[in-house]
């Protein structure tokens, strides 16, 4: 529920690739809301006798390629828009956002549509359509730990296949290397041999024995508490704007101000410093900010022979006036420390 351009996001990103390159995409099966709810959804179509389709392999393979489309219309109209439209139709924003004001009826078709098709087959959204999976599936094919399977201890009987979410022929190959396989271990539980070595999970064999489904939960605790300490530890400015040219030499005003708490508001604070009525800060700006809720940095350059700091704040808590459109906006920032006509803060 982080700013759609906060630095913990890059983070998040960061710590997601991390743990495909260990784990796989481990996180689809034990992170995701939404793969969580299909799982759910799927079982309700088992309890309520629906049918179960299974799609022959060679489909399969035709409409995993769909979720490179998916992400590259997303970015492309993304790139395109300069602005996260995607947003009012994703069923996972839409799920965690509370149903929020920005969320359009097509996030609740989209929702529809995915949990309609996962009452009748596995996991479809994250086997077809879903943009991460995407992103993930290239490292995820250099996953480290892996799916292993030993003729020796394994009599074919095929239930780890028939298990398996993502409809890999586990039982087919000695090493799981399908890039979207999430290392569920739904068929190591429901192999009948694994305690004679049939099937097992873990890093190359040089490590020993195979590892339990603990480790990877704990890995994935570990990397997850490690990106909620380096957000906090190592911020980053995620929003920048500027205008005009620098000059030779610049001066920077760091504030902190109440009210920038993502990329819209980020967007109207620049609003306030590039106005055009009478108290228009003249020169070179650059505007950095940090957006969270409460008190957010802000970072404003400037050319000190055109502006100076009293100008600058001057400008970004007194409303502006719209001549054109005969329009008054207020000002929705405060400046820590500093009283605009001597009544604020």
């Amino acid at each position: 529920m982080t700013c759609s351009l906060g630095v913990s996001n890059f983070y998040a990103l960061g710590g997601l690739l991390l743990t495909v390159l260990i784990l796989r995409r481990a996180f689809c099966s034990y992170m995701c809301p939404i793969g969580t709810i299909t799982e759910w959804f799927g079982k309700l179509g088992a309890r309520l006798g629906l049918p179960s389709f299974t799609v022959p392999a060679g489909l399969d393979r035709i409409l995993s390629l769909l979720k490179y489309g998916v992400l590259a219309f997303i970015l492309w109209v993304t790139w395109r828009a300069d602005e996260l439209l995607f947003r009012a139709a994703d069923p996972c924003y839409a799920l965690l956002s509370r149903h929020g004001e920005d969320i359009t009826f097509w996030a609740y078709v989209v929702s529809g549509a995915i949990l309609v098709g996962a009452l009748l087959t596995s996991v479809p959204f994250c086997r077809w359509l879903c943009p991460l999976a995407a992103v993930m599936n290239p490292l995820s094919r250099l996953g480290f730990f892996r799916v292993r399977r030993d003729d020796g201890a394994c009599t074919g009987c095929g239930r780890c296949e028939a298990v398996c979410p993502m409809q890999i022929p586990v039982q087919a190959v000695k090493e799981v290397r399908a890039a979207r396989c999430t290392s569920c271990m739904s068929c190591i539980t429901a192999c009948p041999r694994t305690k004679k070595g049939a099937l097992g999970w873990g890093p190359p064999r040089w490590f020993g024995r195979p590892w339990p489904q603990t480790a990877l939960v704990a890995i994935l605790l570990f990397v997850t508490i490690s990106v909620v300490v380096a957000a906090y530890s190592f911020p980053l400015p995620s929003f920048s704007r500027s205008r005009g040219e620098a000059p030779a030499a610049t001066a920077t005003l760091d504030l902190e101000i109440e009210g920038v708490t993502c990329r819209g508001s980020s967007t109207l604070l620049t609003w306030f410093l590039f106005r055009d009525d009478i108290m228009e800060v003249p020169g070179y700006l650059r505007v950095e900010t940090w957006p969270q809720a409460g008190l957010a940095q802000v970072r404003v350059t400037y050319d000190p022979e055109c502006a100076d700091p009293e100008l600058i704040k001057e400008a970004l808590t007194t409303p502006y006036y719209d001549t054109f459109q005969d329009f008054e906006r207020s000002s929705p920032f405060t400046i820590e420390g500093y009283a605009p006509w001597g009544t604020g803060r």
